[in-house]
Protein backbone atom coordinates (compact mmCIF):
# COMPACT_ATOMS: atom_id res chain seq x y z
CA UNK A 1 0.00 0.00 0.00
CA UNK A 2 1.34 3.56 -0.79
CA UNK A 3 0.23 7.15 0.18
CA UNK A 4 -1.61 7.26 -3.13
CA UNK A 5 -3.83 4.21 -2.38
CA UNK A 6 -4.70 6.41 0.65
CA UNK A 7 -5.14 9.66 -2.09
CA UNK A 8 -7.57 7.53 -3.86
CA UNK A 9 -9.84 6.43 -0.68
CA UNK A 10 -9.57 9.89 0.63
CA UNK A 11 -10.71 11.18 -2.58
CA UNK A 12 -13.68 8.25 -2.56
CA UNK A 13 -14.61 9.28 0.70
CA UNK A 14 -14.75 13.24 -0.48
CA UNK A 15 -16.96 12.37 -3.33
CA UNK A 16 -19.46 9.89 -1.04
CA UNK A 17 -19.78 12.75 1.88
CA UNK A 18 -20.46 15.37 -1.15
CA UNK A 19 -23.60 13.41 -1.98
CA UNK A 20 -24.83 13.02 1.38
CA UNK A 21 -25.76 15.85 3.91
CA UNK A 22 -23.50 15.98 6.66
CA UNK A 23 -23.19 18.59 9.88
CA UNK A 24 -21.18 21.39 9.90
CA UNK A 25 -19.21 20.02 12.73
CA UNK A 26 -19.10 16.60 10.94
CA UNK A 27 -17.91 18.16 7.56
CA UNK A 28 -15.85 20.09 9.62
CA UNK A 29 -13.82 17.12 11.51
CA UNK A 30 -13.57 15.27 8.06
CA UNK A 31 -11.61 18.29 6.76
CA UNK A 32 -9.08 18.14 9.27
CA UNK A 33 -8.59 14.51 9.40
CA UNK A 34 -7.91 14.89 6.12
CA UNK A 35 -5.09 17.90 6.53
CA UNK A 36 -3.81 15.71 9.27
CA UNK A 37 -3.59 12.64 6.86
CA UNK A 38 -1.68 14.55 4.21
CA UNK A 39 0.63 15.96 7.13
CA UNK A 40 1.06 12.03 8.36
CA UNK A 41 1.92 10.90 4.74
CA UNK A 42 4.70 13.76 4.47
CA UNK A 43 6.26 13.44 7.87
CA UNK A 44 9.26 11.26 8.30
CA UNK A 45 8.62 11.19 11.83
CA UNK A 46 4.38 10.45 12.06
CA UNK A 47 4.21 8.44 15.30
CA UNK A 48 3.90 11.05 18.32
CA UNK A 49 0.24 11.68 16.37
CA UNK A 50 -0.83 8.37 14.63
CA UNK A 51 -2.95 7.58 17.95
CA UNK A 52 -4.81 10.74 17.65
CA UNK A 53 -5.50 10.74 13.97
CA UNK A 54 -6.58 7.28 14.11
CA UNK A 55 -8.85 8.08 17.41
CA UNK A 56 -10.54 10.67 15.17
CA UNK A 57 -10.71 8.82 11.96
CA UNK A 58 -12.68 5.62 14.11
CA UNK A 59 -15.08 8.35 15.73
CA UNK A 60 -15.93 9.67 12.20
CA UNK A 61 -16.31 6.00 11.07
CA UNK A 62 -18.76 5.45 13.91
CA UNK A 63 -20.73 8.75 13.14
CA UNK A 64 -20.87 7.36 9.58
CA UNK A 65 -22.07 3.97 10.54
CA UNK A 66 -25.36 5.08 11.37
CA UNK A 67 -26.48 6.87 8.58
CA UNK A 68 -23.78 6.96 5.49
CA UNK A 69 -22.61 3.49 5.48
CA UNK A 70 -20.89 3.72 2.09
CA UNK A 71 -19.02 6.93 3.75
CA UNK A 72 -18.34 4.57 6.89
CA UNK A 73 -16.63 1.83 4.52
CA UNK A 74 -14.39 3.93 2.81
CA UNK A 75 -13.33 5.47 6.23
CA UNK A 76 -12.63 2.09 7.36
CA UNK A 77 -10.44 1.40 4.39
CA UNK A 78 -8.48 4.71 4.97
CA UNK A 79 -7.84 3.07 8.79
CA UNK A 80 -6.98 0.06 7.43
CA UNK A 81 -4.76 1.42 5.27
CA UNK A 82 -2.76 3.80 6.83
CA UNK A 83 -2.46 1.06 9.56
CA UNK A 84 -0.77 -1.64 6.94
CA UNK A 85 1.82 0.91 5.58
CA UNK A 86 2.48 2.02 9.36
CA UNK A 87 1.80 5.31 9.63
Amino acid sequence: MSNDNIQELLTKLHAEVRKTKLDADTRSSLQELDSDIHDLLESSEPEPTIGAVLDRAKQLEAEFAVSHPTAERFMREVIDTLAKIGV
